[in-house]
């Protein structure tokens, strides 16, 4: 197995960002990172003018985040070359989808995409002119995935007056773990149907006006490439060189689950298994076992240094140690997955293994 790490939801100057994306994938070579994920808010320019490449060992793909008239159900989309729905402004150089959520989720779908719900339960309000942009269509279900962690989201919601010079400061310091809403949703939904999450930063490197007088660039790709990211498991190696098989590896991935979460912050995480036996076969995150006797099954995790490790089965912690892994008879059916954390602080969330009556 090999494991690829990468960062998730940044934007460039085609949308609300200070950068151009090739700026901004040598941001992401020169700290390590395998790929990133651009997801400009309703453009997919940086794909038709050729920025979707390799960029010394870091590719850049290209998706796109789009949100309705509201400026509301944010849904970044992948696997797809051209937009869908149709596009209006909405004031402020911003544009708007007239199809609601419902229709434009259906549209990524029908054209051969996918998607994740960005910070779906965002409720920031620290700075007036970047309001919090929930998702408020849960009455559909047919969206493919769910973002529980934005650093943006959750440094913003943590500003106070108090302890803003701080947080300016120490950007990576302050965050703490995954939106606790996100993660109901997602262990929610996860029941009745599988539902991967990823991790994501957000980025946008804007220029704010500190205490009245001092403008400083809050998220700097570079300072968060160091922060939440996406570990992606394949089971072949990736050839950087050919780009169209690699960049769709890495999408295939993460659609179907085969990742975890890492605030890199408190370490380096490649090296992180988290799998399940049956038989002398092995399965990984994102993978589904069918099984009429769940006694078959061993769940086994291994960690890169030791951690508080919690095995949460439906979204109730079963077992916690504090270790470099574990190994675990099967509870039953259900969704099994792993958090790690270290001094209270989550780093790293793995997605599910779903154990299913056959």
């Amino acid at each position: 197995m090999f494991d690829y790490t990468g960062a998730i939801h940044m934007h460039s100057s085609f949308s609300d960002g200070t950068a151009k994306p090739d700026e901004i994938a040598g941001y992401a070579n020169e700290v390590g990172l395998d790929y990133i994920l651009l997801t400009d808010h309703n453009t997919l320019q940086a794909k038709t003018l050729g920025y979707e490449k390799k960029y010394g060992n870091t590719l850049l793909i290209a998706g796109y985040e789009i949100n309705d008239m509201e400026n509301k159900n944010h849904y970044l989309t992948f696997g797809l070359d051209k937009l869908v729905g149709n596009y209006k402004d909405i004031g402020g150089g911003e544009f708007g989808n007239t199809l609601p959520a419902s229709e434009y989720v259906k549209l990524v779908n029908e054209n051969g995409g996918f998607g994740f719900i960005a910070h779906p339960f965002e409720k920031r309000n620290s700075f007036p002119q970047h309001p919090p942009y929930p998702w408020t269509e849960w009455k559909i279900d047919n969206y493919n995935g769910i973002e529980i962690w934005n650093h943006m989201s959750e440094w913003i919601e943590g500003l106070t007056e108090n302890n803003q010079v701080n947080r300016f400061l120490h950007p990576l310091k302050s965050i703490v773990a995954p939106d606790i809403n996100a993660v109901k949703k997602w262990d929610t939904v996860n029941k009745h149907r599988k539902l991967p999450a990823i991790g994501c930063i957000d980025a946008h490197a804007h220029k704010i006006s500190l205490i009245g007088f001092y403008n400083v660039e809050v998220f700097p790709y570079k300072v968060l490439f160091k922060s939440v990211r996406t570990n992606v498991i394949l089971d072949e190696e990736l050839d950087k060189n050919n780009f169209a098989k690699s960049s769709q590896m890495i999408l295939n991935a993460i659609k179907n689950g085969k990742s975890y979460i890492v605030n890199s912050y408190y370490g380096e995480a490649k090296g992180f298994r988290f799998f399940a036996r049956k038989n002398g076969e092995y399965y990984s995150m994102g993978d589904d076992i069918n099984s009429n006797n769940t006694s078959q099954i061993l769940l086994e995790c291994f960690l890169p240094k030791q951690a508080r490790v919690r095995l949460m089965k439906n979204g109730e912690c079963i077992d916690e140690s504090t270790s470099t892994g574990g190994i675990w008879n099967c509870e039953g059916y259900g969704n099994y997955r792993i958090e790690c954390w270290i001094n209270d602080k989550a780093w790293i969330f793995s997605n599910n293994i779903r154990i299913l009556k056959n």
